[in-house]
């Protein structure tokens, strides 16, 4: 059995950047990474927690990280299959992450990066409209008690301070 800590400040945060009850489905403005970028459009990239923008992918903090630094890279469109993407979509997302991988271990220092991807509901996906490519940074020893006896993770920095350091340590100057 799992315990949960009150986070009341995600929901907040999803329905800001979704005006959606139900965020993780897609509505008739796209899916819920789709109007994560679109806040970032209107609000700014910290609001929504937009690391880097490319022509075609984005870079984006999960707010429900494993560790802090985790970072999700998607196509700025949603697919929900790499057979989906164009030629153009698949070369930034590989090289993005590469990118991604790069912030991470300048920012943390981290020992080893973990980086994956779920697709289709099945296949453990949380969005399965829309693939997203994990990037978690990891340490020796980062699963403690917590995880281990309490199901709990604890994160030692706030969101906007890990933006921060990650954008500021992404490989190339943001656009």
């Amino acid at each position: 059995m799992v315990d949960h800590l009150w986070a009341g400040w995600r929901f907040t945060y999803l329905d800001r950047v979704t005006g959606d009850p139900t965020p993780l489905r897609p509505d008739a403005s796209g899916s819920m990474f789709e109007r994560i970028l679109a806040v970032g459009d209107a609000e700014g990239d910290e609001a929504a927690f937009v690391v880097h923008r490319g022509e075609r992918c984005s870079a984006l903090l999960n707010a429900y990280p494993y560790s802090t630094g985790h970072l999700l890279v998607i196509p700025n469109r949603a697919v929900a299959d790499l057979g989906e993407l164009t030629a153009g979509e698949s070369a930034e997302l590989w090289s993005m992450v590469g990118d991604a991988v790069a912030a991470v271990r300048a920012a943390y220092g981290c020992e080893g990066v973990n980086v994956g991807l779920n697709l289709g509901a099945a296949g453990g996906a949380g969005i399965p409209d829309h693939l997203h490519v994990h990037v978690v940074p990891r340490w020796r020893g980062d699963t403690n008690f917590m995880t281990v006896t309490a199901t709990t993770r604890v994160l030692p920095e706030p969101l906007d301070v890990t933006w921060q350091r990650v954008r500021s340590a992404w490989p190339q100057p943001p656009s």
